[in-house]
């Protein structure tokens, strides 16, 4: 596969002209790894991204000093990429990644990025969008509220049929189904001995006829049933990712926010022992030495 094909695959670049999409595959260049050859460390300077031309990447979070195992994040194969957001700024990288096998890479470095759209006014348009299109996504995912009953939800739009499939499902699963049976086979067993012309002799083979119908349509029921469960609990799964996506959302923003406010306060602190030290200058008071009260230490 060409190198532009592959790029035109991915999200970040399947919006730029072909024109451009080979000028950046041009500036890529091709790196060879050994299996268990680490690609970048955690923290390390952040400058390129990679997209795996063959083989296969771990990306990954190294284990604590006291003998902890990696956290592997993901398995990154032929087609995949990873470090991207090293092109928009330098930010110490987030993960480690290692090759688990021979890997071809496919690097992308900021400065040919930024090279590339410097020169096409397209180019910077159509990555900006794109952008501007997660930015969207992301605010759109933050404004809205994650917390939903999805198994409310599900039951609310389910069919009369549906409700009755669950509804059976769930009498089969009871002792009451259970204790009916025992009690209707007793009956029907005493009914057919007391009676001068029994209905169904024995062996019974009318019951035994309706109790395999009755078998057999469960069956489909149940498995019904099921489905419409596993459905219910995809439902509550994804619900339960976008919750804790936007918490991990709202926590980065509160972090950044107080480091903001942390920074500005250290500022005015800085700024405001520098005026008093001022003042007392000029006021001719001694300044404190530190130490101790006479200077020294």
């Amino acid at each position: 596969m060409l190198h532009a094909e592959l790029l035109a695959q991915l999200p970040l670049f399947d919006t730029l002209a072909p024109e451009d999409l080979q000028a950046l595959a041009d500036r890529m260049t091709v790196r060879q790894y050994d299996a268990a050859e680490t690609v970048f460390a955690k923290d390390d300077a952040g400058s390129s991204m990679y997209i795996v031309l063959s083989g296969a990447v771990r990306i990954f979070l190294p284990g604590g000093a006291a003998g902890e195992p990696p956290v592997v994040l993901k398995d990154a194969r032929t087609g995949e990429y990873f470090g991207e957001l090293s092109l928009f700024d330098d930010k110490p990288r987030s993960a480690s990644v290692a090759a688990t096998v021979e890997t071809a890479l496919l690097e992308l470095t900021r400065a040919d990025f930024s090279a590339h759209l410097s020169t096409s006014k397209n180019a910077a348009l159509a990555i900006l969008a794109e952008m501007a299109e997660r930015l969207r996504e992301t605010n759109a995912l933050l404004s809205q509220r994650a917390a939903r009953d999805r198994v409310k939800e599900f039951e609310e739009s389910l069919s009369w049929s549906q409700k009755l499939a669950d509804k059976v499902a769930e009498l089969n699963g009871s002792w009451a189904f259970i204790l009916f049976l025992l009690s209707l086979s007793v009956v029907w067993a005493v009914a057919n001995k007391v009676l001068a012309n029994p209905f169904d002799d024995y062996p019974f083979q009318f019951y035994n006829l309706a109790l395999a119908i009755l078998v057999a349509l469960q069956g489909p029921l149940i498995v019904m049933s099921q489905n419409r469960q596993s459905s219910k609990d995809r439902a509550t799964a994804e619900t339960d990712f976008r919750v804790n996506l936007k918490n991990e959302l709202g926590i980065e923003t509160l972090l950044r926010e107080v480091g903001a406010l942390r920074a500005e306060t250290n500022t005015r602190f800085e700024n405001l022992e520098r005026s008093q030290q001022s003042e007392r200058l000029r006021a001719g008071a001694p300044t404190k030495q530190p130490g101790g009260p006479f200077g020294h230490p």
